[in-house]
């Protein structure tokens, strides 16, 4: 019944939250037609758009240290007030939603401490979370740094010329400076050395750049990676997604020898929920990003989802799939 409450109250608070000019317009968690997608979307049409400029592109992916139980409660009625406009009722309601609220785990006699910060799992407590962080957006913009936020999922990405890396660095060394700087005056933590750090570009490029093999996150000197994991998306140095596809596929390929070894057990309807949830959820998710990749890259997903298709159907591994995909009104992936 509380989780009907607080629908509601969200309902009224979010278009009046991400509509105003001091929340994020780079924070794509929690706002109406945004999502993991366009969030990678965007970060990629940059890298992009910077490889045809002929230039590389540095990607920082941020990690915060428990950043939902930390948040200042008094800190963060005063943001809602000051820079968002809530006020009178709305505003004590929030406090009542917040004070006196305390999270722990208790295995037989033995408990967590007890944690605060905006609840997890709750309704609010992620729209919360952004609206907190969202100052954060202007320090990163200050320093002429592109960046893209998911909640506590924090990307930095500057295009830089692949012979004279200096200057980019020097610009991210000192932007990370500052982020690390603000979240620790407003009660967060970020921990540069559990950041990771990714140069993408062209071969050519990527050649050019060779000697860049690390990169200062406010203070610390991070490798630079070979792939990074970002929003559950494995980006590699050129973007071929090889690697993300091959994870994918493995994926789905243990759950499809798992619903294989049950099969005969399950009704037809109940074999189709399962590949879709199980097997095309996986395939699906953010395939947007993979516009453009090598055809041998969207074939590999294309034979995992045959072989869901042949599950389903109990047919022969041999047997043509089009078919089956065709009774099951599934698309093919490309």
């Amino acid at each position: 019944m509380f989780k009907v409450l607080e629908r509601l109250v969200q309902a009224r608070l979010r278009l009046h939250l991400t509509n105003s000019t001091n929340f994020s317009q780079f924070q794509s968690a929690y706002r109406r037609g945004h999502c993991t997608k366009t969030a990678l979307l965007d970060v990629l049409d940059n890298v992009y758009t910077s490889a045809d400029e002929k230039h590389v592109t540095v990607l920082i992916g941020l990690d915060l240290s428990a950043a939902f139980d930390t948040v200042c409660h008094q800190t963060l009625l005063q943001r809602l007030q000051s820079e968002f406009g809530v006020s009178g009722i709305a505003l004590s309601w929030i406090w009542s939603y917040l004070t006196d609220r305390k999270q722990f785990v208790k295995l037989g006699l033995r408990k967590s401490p007890e944690e605060v910060g905006v609840p997890q799992g709750s309704v609010l407590g992620s729209l919360l979370f952004a609206v907190f962080c969202s100052p954060a957006a202007d320090i990163i913009a200050s320093h002429g740094v592109g960046h893209h936020q998911y909640a506590d999922d924090t990307q930095l990405h500057l295009a830089m010329c692949a012979n004279n890396t200096a200057t980019g660095l020097s610009t991210l060394a000192a932007c990370t400076a500052d982020v690390k700087l603000w979240f620790m005056q407003n009660g967060l933590q970020l921990k540069p050395d559990k950041s990771e750090a990714l140069v993408m570009g062209t071969g050519n490029q990527l050649r050019a750049a060779s000697s860049l093999t690390s990169v200062k996150v406010a203070g610390v000197d991070l490798p630079v990676a070979d792939d990074i994991k970002v929003l559950r998306v494995l980006l590699d140095r050129r973007l071929t997604f090889d690697k993300h596809v091959s994870a994918v596929a493995l994926s789905c390929n243990y759950h499809a020898q798992a619903i294989r070894h049950i099969r005969h057990l399950l009704t037809m309807d109940l074999a189709q929920t399962l590949a879709c949830s199980l097997i095309l959820s996986r395939i699906d998710y953010c395939n947007a990003v993979l516009h453009g990749a090598p055809s041998g890259t969207v074939h590999n997903l294309q034979r995992v989802q045959n072989n869901a298709a042949r599950i389903v159907y109990e047919a022969p591994r041999r047997s043509h799939a089009y078919p089956l995909l065709k009774k099951l009104h599934w698309l093919s992936v490309e």
